[in-house]
Parts: C-alpha cells; sequence; structure tokens
C-alpha cells in the first residue's frame, strides 16, 4: 500500500504543478495579450452602418441608398420569438455563461483531437459579437484567444440585453441584409414584429452560413436548417411540440423584396441624394440619415399616372410601331417557358411585358407571367394603326392578326372599364414628358415627374431639361407691358411684320399659328388666343431692356434670355422648374419664393440636422416675432416673401389667364368645373415643344411633351392638345378637397364698359359692350353726349374667327 500512497502523492503533486503551470501560462497570456485588446466601451455608443432614407412630407418612403440594408432596433423592439430562435440556433444558454461557453469549448476540444480539424465551434453569442465589431474571421489560435478574451471583457462593460442587441443588428444575412430587421424586410417584406415562427426560425438559421443557407438560393437547405433552429426550441421548451409539427411542415415562403417604397418619386429621390453627397460626401450612404422632403405623397402619385396617360395617348394618336420583337417559343402553353423568357423584360413605368398566345379575329390573349392570362378586346386593340412618321398613319386594323402574331413581345396596360380593369395593348413611348409642381405660397415642390420611366431614362426633364417655352413666356411679357402703362384694353395691331434684327441671321417674318392676321387687338384677347404678332409689336414698343428687367423679377436670368424681339415668343431656353417658380407669382398674389424640396435632414438618432426656412407669402404681414411666450424657446423669423409685382399687376394677369382657359387655348379645362383656374399654353416651332402652365390660389403646375431630340412632334400636336390633358388629369386630382379661392380686385381699381373693337370707353347704349378691368390713373375718359365710337378693323370679338394660335 505503500507504493500506491507515493502513486497518490506523485499525481497530486503532477496535478498541482500542472495546475500552477497553467495557471501562469494562462497569466501569462492574459497579460501578454490584454493591452493588445481594443477597448470595448466604445460598443454603448456604436453607429451602424444604415443606408439614406428619404420620405414624403406625409413620412411615406420614397428611396433607399447604401451598400448595407439595415434597420437597426432596440432591444424592446425585438420580439420575443426572434431572441429565443437566435439563441436556440446560436447560444442557448447566453443568458447563463459570462461571455465565454466552457462546454461548448470543450466540445470543441474533443472535435479537435478526434479530427484534428480546427473548426468554429463552441463561439457564443459574446463571442461573435467580439469578432465581427473587432476581430478578422481568420480561424488561428491567437485570434480564438483574443477573441475568449474580448468576450469575457465585453461582458464586464455591457449587459446581455446590450449584447444581444449589438448582435441582432450586426449579424450579416446575405443579400445586403445586415441585421434582423433588414432580414425580415429583405426575404419577407415585413418588419420584423409581423414575422411568424417558421419565418423567425429560417432567419434566424443564416447567420451560420448566409449563402449555404439562403432561402432564395438553396430553399431546401435553408428549410432544413430552418427545420433544424425549430426543433431546437422545442426541445429548450420555447415551443410546444405542436407549434414545431405544425412549423416545420410551413413551405418555403421567402423571396427577395426591394425596399418597402411606398411612393414612387425616384426623380425627386435622386435630386435629393445628389444635394446629401454634396453636404456631407460618402457618408450619406451609412450615417443613417432620414430625409423628409416637400413631396405630398398623393399629388406624386397623380402626376405619375397624368404624364404616362398623356404620352400613352399621344403614341396612341401617332400609331403603332409594332410588337417589340417576335420570341422563338416552342410551346405557348408552357407557363414555366413563358415565364423565363418574361424574366428578361423590365416593366417601364405602368406598361408590362406580354407575350401574345392565342390571335382571334377581334381580340387576342397573352401571358404576363406567373401563370396570369389575359384578355385584349377590339376596344384595346382598334387603335393601332400602323406608324409612317409624326404625320402620317397607315390604315385602320379590320382584325387581330394585323397587328400582332403569336409569340410576339409586346406591351400592355392595365385601365379601367367601368366597373371593372380591362387590358390594353400599348407601346413604350419615344415621345417625352415631365411635370413639376409647387406650393406658390412657400416655393415646396409637391410633386416630381421626369419621364415617362426612370430606370429607362434618368434624365430629369423636370429640371434638367432646357427647352423653349413658347407662348407660355408672353405671361411674363404681358405683365412688363402692364407695368409699362399699357392696360387689358390697349390695342396693338396683329398685322404682318418683318424684321431685320441684327441679332439675327436673317430678316424675320413671324406668323400667328393660323397664318391669318386680325388687325387691332385687345391685349386681353390677344393673350386669350395667343396673338404672336401682338405679342412682338407689344414686346417692340415697351423696350427690350425695360421687358427683361421686369421679366428678371420672375426669377430668369436676363443675361441668358434673347435679347430681341424673338423673346417675346418664348424662344429662351428655359426649365419647367424655372416656369413653375414665375408662374407661382402670377399664383400667390405677386410675391417671389424661392423653391426647395428637401424639408429638414435628421441623423440616425433623429436629431435635426438641417431645417428648411422657405420664404412664406404672407400678405400684411409686418416683422414676425420669433415667439409669443416668455418661457418658449426662440424660433427661427419667418422669412417673408418680397413682392415684386403690383396687387394691380397680378390681378389684371390673372383675370386674363383665367380667360384662356374660360374662351381661350385650354378651354378642354373647363371639364374640371372650377373658375379659379388660370394658364397658357406653349407650343414652340414646328410643333417641337408643348407646354402648359397653369395654377389656382393653392397649387401650380407645368407641363411639357416634347422629343429629347428636339425633332417635331407632329401636325396639331400644340400645348393645349399634348401637354394640358396631362395638366388637367393632375389638376383634378390635386385640386378635389381644395376650396376655390375668388380673385379679389384691389381697391383702387374698377371696372369700366368698353367698345370691344376700340379698346375705348363704350357709349352709354352701346349694345355690343363689354366690361374691363383698369387701374384708376389709367381709366378711360368718358365718351362726349354726341361722340360716336369709331371701329378700326375688324369687331374683335365678333369677327375674323377664333385663332388659337399655340405659339
Amino acid at each position: 500500500m505503500k507504493w500506491l500512497r507515493l502513486l497518490l502523492r506523485l499525481i497530486l503533486w503532477s496535478i498541482t504543478i500542472s495546475a500552477v503551470v497553467s495557471a501562469i501560462a494562462v497569466t501569462g497570456i492574459y497579460f501578454y495579450l490584454e493591452p493588445k485588446l481594443p477597448s470595448t466601451r466604445n460598443l454603448k455608443e456604436v453607429e451602424f452602418q444604415v443606408p439614406l432614407r428619404i420620405y414624403s412630407r406625409d413620412h411615406k418612403l420614397l428611396a433607399e441608398f447604401g451598400e448595407k440594408r439595415r434597420i437597426p432596433l432596440s432591444y424592446a423592439e425585438l420580439p420575443d420569438m426572434a431572441i429565443q430562435a437566435f439563441l436556440a440556433a446560436e447560444d442557448s444558454r447566453f443568458f447563463e455563461h459570462p461571455g465565454v461557453d466552457y462546454q461548448g469549448i470543450l466540445r470543441a476540444a474533443i472535435q479537435l483531437l478526434l479530427t484534428g480539424e480546427k473548426r468554429q465551434g463552441g463561439s457564443t453569442i459574446t463571442m461573435q459579437v467580439a469578432r465581427n465589431f473587432f476581430l478578422s474571421r481568420e480561424k488561428t489560435y491567437t485570434r480564438k484567444l483574443n477573441e475568449i478574451l474580448l468576450a469575457l471583457k465585453i461582458e464586464r462593460n455591457l449587459s446581455k440585453q446590450e449584447i444581444l442587441e449589438l448582435y441582432l443588428n450586426k449579424i450579416y444575412m446575405g443579400h445586403r441584409a445586415y441585421g434582423v430587421g433588414a432580414a425580415a424586410q429583405v426575404y419577407y417584406g415585413k418588419s420584423v414584429d409581423q414575422l411568424d415562427l417558421p419565418q423567425f426560425a429560417m432567419i434566424a438559421g443564416l447567420p451560420k452560413a448566409p449563402s449555404r443557407f439562403n432561402p432564395i438560393t438553396d430553399p431546401e437547405r435553408a428549410r432544413d436548417r430552418r427545420n433544424y433552429v425549430l426543433e431546437r426550441m422545442q426541445k429548450l421548451g420555447f415551443i410546444t411540440p405542436d407549434e414545431y409539427q405544425q412549423a416545420r411542415l410551413i413551405p418555403v415562403s421567402a423571396r427577395l423584396h426591394a425596399a418597402n417604397l411606398e411612393v414612387e418619386a425616384p426623380y425627386m429621390a435622386e435630386m435629393v441624394r445628389a444635394e446629401m453627397m454634396e453636404r456631407f460626401g460618402d457618408n450619406t450612404y451609412t450615417n443613417g440619415y432620414s430625409v423628409f422632403t416637400t413631396l405630398d405623397s398623393r399629388l406624386q402619385t397623380s402626376a405619375n399616372a397624368a404624364v404616362r396617360k398623356a404620352l400613352r395617348e399621344y403614341e396612341q394618336r401617332h400609331g403603332y410601331r409594332g410588337p417589340e420583337k417576335h420570341l422563338a417559343v416552342n410551346s405557348l402553353d408552357s407557363d414555366q417557358e413563358l415565364t423565363t423568357l418574361l424574366a428578361e423584360q423590365k416593366t417601364i413605368g405602368d406598361l408590362l411585358p406580354a407575350i401574345v398566345t392565342e390571335v382571334h379575329e377581334k381580340s387576342i390573349e397573352a401571358y404576363l407571367g406567373q401563370g396570369q392570362r389575359i384578355e385584349i378586346d377590339w376596344d384595346g386593340l382598334n387603335w393601332a394603326q400602323p406608324y409612317i412618321n409624326e404625320n402620317r398613319k397607315g390604315s385602320a386594323p379590320k382584325q387581330a392578326e394585323s397587328i400582332v402574331t403569336a409569340g410576339d413581345l409586346i406591351r400592355v396596360v392595365e385601365q379601367q372599364k367601368g366597373d371593372k380593369p380591362s387590358w390594353r395593348l400599348s407601346q413604350i413611348p419615344t415621345v417625352a414628358g415631365a411635370l413639376i409642381s409647387m406650393d406658390p405660397d412657400n416655393g415646396g415642390l409637391v410633386a416630381v415627374v421626369g419621364g415617362y420611366d426612370f430606370y429607362s431614362s434618368k434624365f430629369n426633364r423636370a429640371i434638367q431639361a432646357k427647352r423653349q417655352p413658347g407662348s407660355g413666356f408672353k405671361a411674363f411679357i404681358y405683365s412688363a407691358a402692364l407695368e409699362a402703362g399699357f392696360t387689358a384694353a390697349s390695342l396693338i395691331n396683329d398685322a404682318p411684320v418683318v424684321f431685320d434684327d441684327p441679332s439675327l441671321e436673317r430678316a424675320w417674318r413671324p406668323e400667328n399659328y393660323s397664318g391669318k392676321f386680325y388687325g387691332p387687338t385687345r391685349l386681353r384677347y390677344a393673350l386669350i388666343k395667343s396673338r404672336n404678332l401682338v405679342s412682338i409689336r407689344l414686346l417692340r414698343s415697351m423696350g427690350i431692356d425695360h421687358a427683361l428687367k421686369h421679366i428678371a423679377l420672375f426669377g430668369f436670368d436676363p443675361d441668358l434670355l434673347p435679347h430681341n424681339l424673338s423673346l417675346a415668343l418664348g424662344s429662351g431656353a428655359v426649365t419647367l422648374l424655372q416656369m413653375a417658380t414665375g408662374y407661382s407669382i402670377l399664383a400667390n398674389g405677386g410675391f417671389r419664393v424661392e423653391p426647395y424640396f428637401i424639408e429638414r435632414i435628421e441623423d440616425s438618432q433623429h436629431d435635426i440636422l438641417f431645417q428648411a426656412n422657405p420664404m412664406q407669402v404672407c400678405e400684411g404681414c409686418g416683422e414676425i416675432p420669433s415667439s409669443t411666450e416668455e418661457d418658449e424657446e426662440p424660433t427661427v423669423p419667418i422669412r417673408i416673401a418680397p413682392r415684386v409685382i403690383s396687387p394691380q399687376n397680378h390681378y389684371l394677369m390673372n383675370s386674363m389667364m383665367r380667360d384662356v382657359i374660360t374662351q381661350g387655348t385650354a378651354r378642354k379645362a373647363l371639364e374640371l368645373g372650377r373658375q379659379d383656374l388660370a394658364g397658357k399654353t406653349g407650343t414652340t416651332n414646328d410643333q417641337k415643344d408643348a407646354w402648359f402652365c397653369g395654377f389656382n390660389r393653392s397649387l401650380v403646375a407645368v407641363t411639357w411633351v416634347g422629343f429629347d431630340t428636339a425633332k417635331p412632334l407632329g401636325r396639331g400636336e400644340v400645348g393645349g392638345k399634348a401637354a394640358l390633358p396631362a395638366w388637367m388629369a393632375y389638376m383634378k386630382d390635386a385640386l378635389q378637397d381644395i376650396e376655390e379661392i375668388p380673385l379679389k380686385m384691389p381697391s383702387d381699381m374698377i371696372t369700366v364698359r368698353i367698345d370691344p373693337g376700340t379698346g375705348k370707353r363704350a357709349r352709354i347704349n352701346q349694345k355690343n359692350a363689354i366690361f374691363e378691368v383698369f387701374r384708376e390713373e389709367n381709366a378711360l375718359p368718358e365718351l362726349g353726349q354726341g361722340e360716336a365710337s369709331t371701329t378700326a378693323g375688324a369687331d374683335i370679338d365678333h369677327g375674323g374667327g377664333e385663332d388659337e394660335d399655340p405659339f
């Protein structure tokens, strides 16, 4: 027994010595590695890379920019089921161990001894946080020791809840999704609180291998991983056996979802992105900024639909260019084959790609994808006369087979037909269009459409395209004339004229659109009928310098405008934004506002970095106090918009431009049933540009239609035909809940009965007399007792016809 006691003593000494040596070794390693470990205290203030998000003024998401998709969540926002699923998948003893699970490490060590392979096993959630924030993924013994020491250090500085919050916001989940919130959106198009049990388990299975267990790239392997997580949740008592059995049988429902955009406004979003890059550089995409714009989601939706409808209607007026291509299809009955072919085609705006599967005498059938087959009846086909050029179409089709054949790739659009939807053959427009809408009281852009489809053409025609506005510019010319002493009743001769202007290349012989001449014409009537020759003579009479000085009040740079008489016909190149800014002055009572589109910018903590302080229209306002209560924090004083045209000028211009709608080139707008609309059509030479600029007291909108290449739109494609319909469709929706505001005449203006032929005060018993408004200083003298009114030229209101000149 003596030898046995000796052996036991030897073993105890060996254990003691080993323990001491191990302790010394561990202590040595700790003191060697610990100074090299990064500080973990900054984990309490960690800032995740969060994309830029852009919202409408009513807080609807327009766009998201950034390489990493992440939606940071606080621990309180994480559902219990999400936490349980990740604990079951990654670290069931998370709330029990001190950051290192020695049982897990022992299992990993046994695996190493049995197989000779180094594997990652044994990592806790805390160790993964240490690795993800501070270390590389290289599998070495030194890195593993650093990971363990960092995990212990993290547990001393952070609570379990804080560690779990960091982990669930940091982990990569595949397809650019980082964190649970982004994964819920990317794979299921939901917020994390909307997920069900199988979906939580699916997401919780991703961190181990985001590519291998991905439900998009390998649904079967992802389902197996999900079911393993569900099994672990059952064993840990997080779910019942019945819940486990039901959940494991549910099919994989994941599919890729883009950011959950609530409003289609890509042109506005790009404007904001460019502005943010100017302000913040590359941090724009990672610092989690939220930008709230001036855009109104309802108005933007209406604007999108209005422009697209107008461009489709233009295309239909000029004929069908034919199917996009003919596809080699083995079986038109095979949904799988047709779906594969359609996968290569993108939706353009609201135009869906479709494959013709059957052609009947007066209808066709087409395949839209995802098993959906539609029928297009003759009402949706019979418009498709062959396109020849912008002025000619072929014969009207008599049967469907003259339009398309089976296997053709076409475009279709859904439309309402009575109480139910129907389908119509369409085509991708080659013509372009744009719309911009502004709040005239502060310059905020409430709707921006820069083209038919942003992803086909990112060129923003609403703010980037410089085009000639044609007669839309006459509003500013006439306003200048009123300041030069002309009245709405002033007579200008509408007669042929030839100018030898040194600034023009050759003699200039302008004409009215109709080619006719109407003699002496009152200014009001000339604007209503858009008489070109009147505008030119009017400009010559007041002087170009005076006109340019006055036009500058509307926000235009005179140096960039023509300094010759062609200015009267809108020959200077301007943007829709400039026209909307100018027309806002005509809408708001004569005050100059500055356009803007960013209301405020917030950082990732929702602190305000920028708050817009636009100029505001405030008639009769004096100095605005910064606050009304002594204990209130001082606010930024209101910036009052300056008056740039007089109330009298504003009233006369507004009155005349209302008549453009009630009597002139924009009479179609009477269909809107409102009495407070005003505006002006515009068309350039050879119908290369079609405009409508219009407003009421609450809203300004400018629409434009034309080709990017500036080729002619075709005969008859004037502002009232090509651009006005988009304006009408937009304003019909935009103004539906807005009451009409009557136009109030300034107190120093008077209404006088005049002779429509002479523009002078009418005789007492004159039957054809009309009323006109004058400033008091411009009021016409009374006619004498026996004085007769002489008529120079045609009776404008009753003779000579209507010119309908859109220029």
